[in-house]
Protein backbone atom coordinates (compact mmCIF):
# COMPACT_ATOMS: atom_id res chain seq x y z
CA UNK A 1 0.00 0.00 0.00
CA UNK A 2 1.29 2.99 -0.85
CA UNK A 3 1.69 6.48 1.83
CA UNK A 4 -1.98 7.70 2.61
CA UNK A 5 -2.13 11.48 3.28
CA UNK A 6 -4.96 14.12 3.38
CA UNK A 7 -7.62 13.19 1.48
CA UNK A 8 -5.98 10.27 -0.78
CA UNK A 9 -8.27 7.51 -0.95
CA UNK A 10 -7.37 3.90 -0.75
CA UNK A 11 -6.84 1.78 -3.79
CA UNK A 12 -7.07 -1.76 -2.19
CA UNK A 13 -7.01 -3.63 1.25
CA UNK A 14 -3.89 -4.36 2.81
CA UNK A 15 -3.18 -7.84 3.88
CA UNK A 16 -3.59 -8.45 7.17
CA UNK A 17 0.52 -9.09 8.74
CA UNK A 18 1.45 -11.83 10.70
CA UNK A 19 3.13 -11.39 13.78
CA UNK A 20 6.91 -11.42 12.21
CA UNK A 21 5.79 -8.77 9.98
CA UNK A 22 4.24 -6.83 12.65
CA UNK A 23 7.63 -6.63 14.86
CA UNK A 24 9.60 -6.01 11.87
CA UNK A 25 7.55 -2.93 10.70
CA UNK A 26 6.33 -1.76 13.93
CA UNK A 27 9.79 -1.46 15.05
CA UNK A 28 11.11 0.33 12.18
CA UNK A 29 8.38 2.56 12.47
CA UNK A 30 8.99 3.45 15.98
CA UNK A 31 12.40 4.02 15.66
CA UNK A 32 12.21 6.11 12.49
CA UNK A 33 9.63 7.87 14.14
CA UNK A 34 12.02 8.41 17.02
CA UNK A 35 15.02 9.33 15.41
CA UNK A 36 12.99 12.30 13.25
CA UNK A 37 12.14 13.32 16.46
CA UNK A 38 14.73 15.75 17.59
CA UNK A 39 12.66 18.49 19.61
CA UNK A 40 10.43 15.68 21.17
CA UNK A 41 10.20 16.62 25.01
CA UNK A 42 7.96 18.15 27.77
CA UNK A 43 7.33 21.90 25.67
CA UNK A 44 6.29 20.08 22.59
CA UNK A 45 4.12 17.55 24.02
CA UNK A 46 2.53 20.57 26.01
CA UNK A 47 2.16 22.68 22.77
CA UNK A 48 0.83 19.71 20.83
CA UNK A 49 -2.14 19.02 23.60
CA UNK A 50 -3.25 22.34 22.93
CA UNK A 51 -3.02 22.40 19.48
CA UNK A 52 -4.40 18.98 19.21
CA UNK A 53 -7.09 18.19 21.69
CA UNK A 54 -10.47 18.88 21.27
CA UNK A 55 -12.91 17.82 24.36
CA UNK A 56 -15.60 20.75 25.74
CA UNK A 57 -17.19 21.45 29.62
CA UNK A 58 -20.04 19.61 28.06
CA UNK A 59 -18.77 16.75 26.86
CA UNK A 60 -16.81 16.20 30.42
CA UNK A 61 -20.11 16.99 32.17
CA UNK A 62 -21.76 14.09 30.71
CA UNK A 63 -18.96 12.18 31.54
CA UNK A 64 -19.31 12.76 35.17
CA UNK A 65 -23.17 12.52 34.69
CA UNK A 66 -23.03 9.20 33.11
CA UNK A 67 -20.47 7.76 35.04
CA UNK A 68 -22.80 8.48 38.56
CA UNK A 69 -25.54 7.55 36.58
CA UNK A 70 -24.07 3.77 35.83
CA UNK A 71 -23.34 3.36 39.78
CA UNK A 72 -26.93 4.12 40.68
CA UNK A 73 -27.94 1.94 37.54
CA UNK A 74 -26.23 -0.75 38.44
CA UNK A 75 -27.39 -0.45 42.74
CA UNK A 76 -30.62 -0.23 41.47
CA UNK A 77 -30.45 -2.80 39.47
CA UNK A 78 -28.93 -5.21 42.48
CA UNK A 79 -31.25 -4.63 45.11
CA UNK A 80 -34.20 -4.62 42.87
CA UNK A 81 -33.44 -7.53 40.75
CA UNK A 82 -30.49 -9.33 40.84
CA UNK A 83 -29.94 -9.87 44.63
CA UNK A 84 -34.41 -11.18 44.91
CA UNK A 85 -33.07 -13.55 41.76
CA UNK A 86 -30.38 -14.90 43.83
CA UNK A 87 -32.58 -15.34 46.74
CA UNK A 88 -34.97 -16.99 44.29
CA UNK A 89 -32.57 -19.40 42.72
CA UNK A 90 -31.49 -20.42 46.21
CA UNK A 91 -27.88 -19.74 45.20
CA UNK A 92 -25.32 -21.05 47.61
CA UNK A 93 -24.12 -17.75 50.26
CA UNK A 94 -20.91 -17.36 48.31
CA UNK A 95 -22.21 -17.30 45.10
CA UNK A 96 -25.01 -15.20 46.13
CA UNK A 97 -22.74 -12.42 47.09
CA UNK A 98 -20.74 -12.46 43.83
CA UNK A 99 -24.10 -13.13 41.53
CA UNK A 100 -24.94 -9.49 40.73
CA UNK A 101 -21.70 -8.45 40.38
CA UNK A 102 -21.36 -10.63 37.21
CA UNK A 103 -25.30 -9.97 35.93
CA UNK A 104 -24.62 -6.22 35.90
CA UNK A 105 -21.39 -6.96 33.85
CA UNK A 106 -23.11 -9.25 31.50
CA UNK A 107 -25.76 -7.04 31.14
CA UNK A 108 -23.55 -4.11 30.31
CA UNK A 109 -21.32 -5.91 28.14
CA UNK A 110 -23.41 -7.58 26.33
CA UNK A 111 -25.11 -3.83 24.88
CA UNK A 112 -21.79 -2.34 24.47
CA UNK A 113 -20.36 -5.19 22.47
CA UNK A 114 -23.65 -5.54 20.52
CA UNK A 115 -22.99 -1.60 19.30
CA UNK A 116 -19.55 -1.71 18.36
CA UNK A 117 -20.79 -4.51 16.35
CA UNK A 118 -23.35 -3.05 14.98
CA UNK A 119 -20.88 0.08 13.84
CA UNK A 120 -18.26 -2.21 12.43
CA UNK A 121 -20.51 -4.54 10.45
CA UNK A 122 -23.56 -2.51 10.10
CA UNK A 123 -22.83 0.54 8.71
CA UNK A 124 -20.41 1.95 6.09
CA UNK A 125 -17.28 1.77 8.43
CA UNK A 126 -14.82 -0.22 7.40
CA UNK A 127 -12.23 -0.27 10.34
CA UNK A 128 -12.34 -4.29 11.04
CA UNK A 129 -11.93 -5.22 7.30
CA UNK A 130 -9.29 -2.88 6.55
CA UNK A 131 -7.59 -1.23 9.94
CA UNK A 132 -5.41 0.76 8.07
CA UNK A 133 -8.77 3.21 6.82
CA UNK A 134 -8.87 4.17 10.95
CA UNK A 135 -6.30 7.01 9.88
CA UNK A 136 -7.35 8.09 6.07
CA UNK A 137 -8.59 11.76 6.27
CA UNK A 138 -7.42 12.18 9.71
CA UNK A 139 -7.64 15.96 10.86
CA UNK A 140 -6.70 17.78 13.58
CA UNK A 141 -10.29 18.76 15.39
CA UNK A 142 -12.61 16.75 12.86
CA UNK A 143 -16.01 16.31 14.08
CA UNK A 144 -16.43 12.66 15.73
CA UNK A 145 -19.64 11.25 13.80
CA UNK A 146 -22.78 11.10 16.33
CA UNK A 147 -22.90 7.27 16.70
CA UNK A 148 -19.20 6.71 17.77
CA UNK A 149 -19.48 9.46 19.92
CA UNK A 150 -22.38 7.81 21.89
CA UNK A 151 -20.50 4.50 21.38
CA UNK A 152 -17.33 6.19 23.25
CA UNK A 153 -20.25 8.74 26.16
CA UNK A 154 -21.30 4.69 27.23
CA UNK A 155 -17.78 3.27 27.77
CA UNK A 156 -15.93 6.12 29.05
CA UNK A 157 -18.68 6.68 31.75
CA UNK A 158 -18.81 3.10 32.03
CA UNK A 159 -14.90 2.84 32.84
CA UNK A 160 -14.97 5.59 35.23
CA UNK A 161 -17.56 3.80 37.08
CA UNK A 162 -15.76 0.78 36.84
CA UNK A 163 -12.47 2.48 38.62
CA UNK A 164 -14.91 2.98 41.29
CA UNK A 165 -16.74 -0.11 41.67
CA UNK A 166 -13.90 -2.76 41.29
CA UNK A 167 -12.55 -0.86 44.67
CA UNK A 168 -15.79 -0.45 46.46
CA UNK A 169 -18.34 -2.99 44.68
CA UNK A 170 -16.92 -5.35 43.58
CA UNK A 171 -15.41 -8.82 44.74
CA UNK A 172 -11.53 -8.36 45.91
CA UNK A 173 -9.64 -10.58 43.87
CA UNK A 174 -6.42 -11.73 43.16
CA UNK A 175 -6.35 -9.47 40.24
CA UNK A 176 -8.16 -6.67 41.02
CA UNK A 177 -4.71 -3.90 41.57
CA UNK A 178 -4.17 -5.31 37.77
CA UNK A 179 -7.88 -4.72 36.93
CA UNK A 180 -7.73 -0.73 38.46
CA UNK A 181 -4.64 0.21 36.31
CA UNK A 182 -6.20 -1.83 33.49
CA UNK A 183 -9.26 0.83 33.72
CA UNK A 184 -7.39 3.69 34.41
CA UNK A 185 -5.16 3.19 31.29
CA UNK A 186 -8.60 1.69 29.13
CA UNK A 187 -10.31 5.39 30.57
CA UNK A 188 -7.44 7.37 29.55
CA UNK A 189 -7.31 5.57 25.91
CA UNK A 190 -10.97 6.10 25.32
CA UNK A 191 -10.68 10.35 26.56
CA UNK A 192 -7.22 10.77 24.89
CA UNK A 193 -8.52 9.38 21.32
CA UNK A 194 -11.41 11.19 21.64
CA UNK A 195 -9.91 14.52 22.47
CA UNK A 196 -7.36 13.90 19.12
CA UNK A 197 -10.15 12.39 17.41
CA UNK A 198 -8.40 8.71 17.31
CA UNK A 199 -12.29 7.70 17.80
CA UNK A 200 -12.45 5.09 15.00
CA UNK A 201 -9.35 2.99 16.24
CA UNK A 202 -10.98 3.40 19.59
CA UNK A 203 -14.08 1.80 18.52
CA UNK A 204 -12.08 -1.45 16.86
CA UNK A 205 -10.49 -1.44 20.43
CA UNK A 206 -13.61 -2.12 22.34
CA UNK A 207 -15.19 -4.56 19.97
CA UNK A 208 -11.98 -6.91 20.42
CA UNK A 209 -12.29 -6.54 24.23
CA UNK A 210 -15.58 -6.73 24.66
CA UNK A 211 -16.68 -10.09 24.09
CA UNK A 212 -14.73 -11.90 26.29
CA UNK A 213 -16.79 -10.45 28.98
CA UNK A 214 -19.67 -11.42 27.76
CA UNK A 215 -18.56 -14.70 28.19
CA UNK A 216 -16.63 -14.47 31.16
CA UNK A 217 -19.78 -13.17 33.23
CA UNK A 218 -22.18 -15.64 31.59
CA UNK A 219 -19.82 -18.60 32.29
CA UNK A 220 -19.59 -17.27 36.12
CA UNK A 221 -23.23 -17.32 36.27
CA UNK A 222 -23.64 -20.39 35.40
CA UNK A 223 -21.36 -21.87 37.60
CA UNK A 224 -23.39 -20.19 40.18
CA UNK A 225 -26.45 -21.57 39.05
CA UNK A 226 -25.17 -25.08 38.89
CA UNK A 227 -25.09 -26.04 42.49
CA UNK A 228 -28.31 -23.74 43.61
CA UNK A 229 -30.34 -25.07 46.61
CA UNK A 230 -27.54 -27.23 47.21
CA UNK A 231 -28.33 -29.43 44.49
CA UNK A 232 -26.67 -29.90 41.14
CA UNK A 233 -27.76 -28.73 37.43
CA UNK A 234 -26.50 -30.55 34.52
CA UNK A 235 -27.90 -28.31 32.15
CA UNK A 236 -25.56 -25.03 33.46
CA UNK A 237 -22.58 -27.36 34.11
CA UNK A 238 -22.68 -28.00 30.53
CA UNK A 239 -23.26 -24.08 29.62
CA UNK A 240 -20.67 -22.98 32.20
CA UNK A 241 -17.80 -25.50 30.32
CA UNK A 242 -18.82 -24.44 26.69
CA UNK A 243 -18.74 -20.75 27.88
CA UNK A 244 -15.45 -21.20 29.53
CA UNK A 245 -13.70 -23.22 26.52
CA UNK A 246 -15.25 -20.31 23.96
CA UNK A 247 -13.86 -17.99 26.58
CA UNK A 248 -10.47 -19.33 26.22
CA UNK A 249 -10.15 -19.04 22.53
CA UNK A 250 -11.53 -15.74 21.87
CA UNK A 251 -9.48 -14.34 24.36
CA UNK A 252 -6.76 -15.49 22.33
CA UNK A 253 -8.09 -14.80 19.41
CA UNK A 254 -9.35 -11.21 20.08
CA UNK A 255 -6.84 -9.99 22.29
CA UNK A 256 -3.41 -11.80 21.41
CA UNK A 257 -4.07 -12.33 17.55
CA UNK A 258 -6.23 -9.83 15.91
CA UNK A 259 -5.46 -7.03 18.98
CA UNK A 260 -2.03 -6.57 18.13
CA UNK A 261 -2.08 -7.49 13.76
CA UNK A 262 -4.85 -5.08 13.50
CA UNK A 263 -4.67 -2.02 15.79
CA UNK A 264 -1.17 -2.35 16.88
CA UNK A 265 0.22 -2.31 13.27
CA UNK A 266 -2.37 0.57 12.03
CA UNK A 267 -1.43 2.52 15.11
CA UNK A 268 2.61 1.88 14.83
CA UNK A 269 2.84 1.48 11.18
CA UNK A 270 -0.22 2.94 9.02
CA UNK A 271 -0.92 5.78 11.29
CA UNK A 272 2.24 7.67 10.55
CA UNK A 273 2.12 6.31 6.70
CA UNK A 274 -0.98 7.97 6.37
CA UNK A 275 -0.30 10.95 8.99
CA UNK A 276 3.68 11.73 9.44
CA UNK A 277 3.11 13.74 11.75
CA UNK A 278 0.69 12.13 14.02
CA UNK A 279 0.23 14.06 17.18
CA UNK A 280 1.36 12.01 20.48
CA UNK A 281 2.24 8.83 18.76
CA UNK A 282 4.44 7.17 20.98
CA UNK A 283 1.95 7.97 24.11
CA UNK A 284 -0.84 6.41 22.57
CA UNK A 285 0.99 3.26 21.17
CA UNK A 286 2.99 2.74 24.58
CA UNK A 287 -1.31 2.75 25.88
CA UNK A 288 -1.93 0.14 24.09
CA UNK A 289 1.12 -2.02 24.11
CA UNK A 290 0.51 -2.09 28.00
CA UNK A 291 -2.95 -3.56 27.39
CA UNK A 292 -1.36 -6.00 25.51
CA UNK A 293 0.84 -7.20 28.36
CA UNK A 294 -2.19 -7.11 30.88
CA UNK A 295 -4.16 -9.30 28.34
CA UNK A 296 -1.25 -11.25 27.87
CA UNK A 297 -0.53 -11.62 32.14
CA UNK A 298 -4.63 -12.41 32.19
CA UNK A 299 -3.85 -15.33 29.31
CA UNK A 300 -1.58 -17.09 31.89
CA UNK A 301 -4.88 -17.04 34.37
CA UNK A 302 -6.50 -19.11 31.56
CA UNK A 303 -3.92 -20.87 30.65
CA UNK A 304 -3.70 -21.97 35.08
CA UNK A 305 -7.69 -22.08 34.68
CA UNK A 306 -7.46 -24.67 31.69
CA UNK A 307 -4.92 -26.62 33.09
CA UNK A 308 -7.20 -26.92 36.75
CA UNK A 309 -10.42 -28.47 34.83
CA UNK A 310 -7.73 -30.71 32.89
CA UNK A 311 -6.73 -31.83 36.15
CA UNK A 312 -9.84 -31.55 38.92
CA UNK A 313 -12.58 -31.80 36.19
CA UNK A 314 -14.39 -28.56 37.40
CA UNK A 315 -14.84 -24.76 36.53
CA UNK A 316 -14.04 -22.01 38.76
CA UNK A 317 -12.21 -18.34 39.25
CA UNK A 318 -8.93 -18.86 39.53
CA UNK A 319 -8.58 -15.30 40.30
CA UNK A 320 -11.06 -15.56 43.74
CA UNK A 321 -8.86 -16.22 47.27
CA UNK A 322 -10.38 -19.34 47.84
CA UNK A 323 -7.98 -20.61 49.33
CA UNK A 324 -7.73 -18.07 51.91
CA UNK A 325 -11.28 -17.98 52.21
CA UNK A 326 -11.27 -21.98 53.04
CA UNK A 327 -8.66 -21.29 55.61
CA UNK A 328 -10.39 -18.55 57.21
CA UNK A 329 -13.42 -20.51 57.59
CA UNK A 330 -11.87 -23.24 58.79
CA UNK A 331 -10.18 -21.11 60.95
CA UNK A 332 -13.38 -19.75 62.15
CA UNK A 333 -14.55 -23.01 62.66
CA UNK A 334 -12.17 -24.34 64.85
CA UNK A 335 -12.33 -21.42 67.02
CA UNK A 336 -15.89 -22.02 67.81
CA UNK A 337 -15.24 -25.69 68.09
CA UNK A 338 -12.88 -24.45 70.91
CA UNK A 339 -14.94 -22.09 72.41
CA UNK A 340 -17.80 -24.96 72.61
CA UNK A 341 -15.03 -27.46 74.40
CA UNK A 342 -14.04 -24.36 76.95
CA UNK A 343 -18.11 -24.09 77.59
CA UNK A 344 -18.74 -27.55 78.51
CA UNK A 345 -15.94 -28.04 80.42
CA UNK A 346 -16.55 -25.22 82.25
CA UNK A 347 -20.23 -26.26 82.81
CA UNK A 348 -18.74 -29.61 83.93
CA UNK A 349 -16.51 -27.70 86.63
CA UNK A 350 -19.70 -26.13 87.68
CA UNK A 351 -21.22 -29.23 88.30
CA UNK A 352 -18.61 -31.10 89.68
CA UNK A 353 -18.48 -28.23 92.61
CA UNK A 354 -22.46 -28.33 92.94
CA UNK A 355 -21.94 -32.33 93.53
Amino acid sequence: MASLAGDAAPVALEPMPGYLDLISRASTAILGAWRDCGTCGLELSKRTLLDNAYITMTEIALFFFCAYLWTQIRWRLTESLFKPLARWWRLLPKDAAKMPESAWKLVFYTMSWSYSTYLLFFTSYSFFHDPPSVFYNWKSGMSVPTDIAIAYLIQGSFYGHSIYATIYMDAWRKDSAVMVVHHIITLALICFSYAFRYHNVGILVLFLHDINDIQLEFSKLNIYLKSRGGGYYLLNDVLSNMGSVSFSITWFWFRLYWFPLKVLYATCVSSIQSVPTIPFYFFFNALLFALLLMNIYWFLFIVIFVVKVLKVKEVNDVREYEEEEDSKAAAGLLCKSQAGNRKHVQNGVTKDKHL
